[in-house]
């Protein structure tokens, strides 16, 4: 059984391992922390019964996803076979320099090292590294069991091999890559999503709308969409003769609106107030774990219908 070795057991690092369990990956988790693997395979534990629910474990038993779930005490032990390390350890430069310092002293030379970062480009971490040219991004979705977009982003010195290696490990782990051609502060995703919030803080802040009201457009309007499509289809598909033809009806509106876009509003300005009270009016902050599982739950529905349509499709 093939082994992926987890570095760093928080949020991001147990959600990878359900991920890689699931497709029948052997999984080793350590943190620096003691007791953090322990309580990382607890949780999933806890999670692989409401997967099993909604028919995402492949036909699996809880039980035998989990027993491909372990823990080492040491880095080295952990690393010790891997054909693959995901590390995800917290945002700051320094740690993620020793600590790359040293899985690339340990790991076998063939172990591709992969970095879960979605603010570090990785040429800030790798560059120093005497096997730099395995180093590479794999930025998910959290959680990626529920959400399969990943950014695969090479640093300039990172191998055509090592980046068709990890776009194959996704793939197995029923991932879908994206893989990226060179590293861009941001990737993909994040950059999207930050040119979505900019405009979402600047209506508010402009007293256009709430905070409610932006995610009413989002959540009832746009979203629905971008469940399964994304912006280039869903252009594509809004004009009669497609994609070419959007661009020529809509253009105009859009350049004409862009020039009201350029001035940016500090999100940690008078604008939070205005956000911060509309969403504690709507959910107390006392309730923000039971709405975080609530979302948990209804991905998991989410998900569990696009498979069904996939495997339709395939039939």
């Amino acid at each position: 059984m093939a082994k992926v070795a987890i570095v760093g057991s928080g949020f991001i690092g147990r959600a990878w391992a359900i991920t890689y369990a699931r497709a029948g990956y052997e999984v080793t988790l350590w943190d620096k922390l003691d007791g953090a693997p322990e309580a990382a395979i607890s949780y999933i534990g806890d999670v692989l019964g409401d997967l099993e629910a909604n028919d995402l474990l492949n036909g699996q038993a809880p039980a035998e996803v989990l027993a491909r779930v372990s823990s080492q005490k040491r880095l080295a032990e952990a690393l010790d076979g891997a054909l693959h390390v995901q590390e995800n350890a917290p945002e700051q430069i320094e740690l993620k320099q020793s600590l790359w310092s040293e899985m690339d002293e340990i790991a076998d030379p063939q172990t591709i090292l992969a970095s879960s970062t979605s603010a570090l480009l990785p040429s800030k971490f790798t560059e120093h590294l005497k096997g730099r040219d395995r180093c590479l991004v794999a930025h998910p979705i959290n959680p990626p069991y529920l959400i399969r977009a990943v950014e695969v982003v090479p640093s300039p010195w990172t191998s055509d091999d090592a980046m068709e290696k990890t776009r194959q490990l996704m793939i197995k782990a029923e991932q879908q890559p994206i893989m990226m051609t060179g590293e861009i502060d941001g990737f993909i995703m994040n950059r999207l999503q930050g040119a979505l919030l900019e405009e979402a803080f600047r209506l508010v802040d402009g007293g256009h709308a709430s905070a409610e009201d932006v995610d009413i457009g989002i959540r009832e309007g746009l979203a629905a969409r971008w469940a399964f499509m994304g912006p280039f289809e869903t252009i594509d598909l809004n004009a009669p003769a497609g994609v070419r033809d959007y661009a020529q009806r809509y253009q105009g509106m859009f350049a004409n609106m862009f020039t009201q876009m350029l001035t940016r509003v500090n999100w940690d300005g008078p604008v939070m107030d205005a956000v911060e009270s509309n969403r504690r009016e709507r959910l107390p902050a006392d309730k923000l774990e039971e709405r975080q599982k609530w979302r948990d739950r209804r991905l998991m529905a989410l998900a569990s219908h696009k498979r069904q349509q996939e495997a339709k499709l395939g039939e």
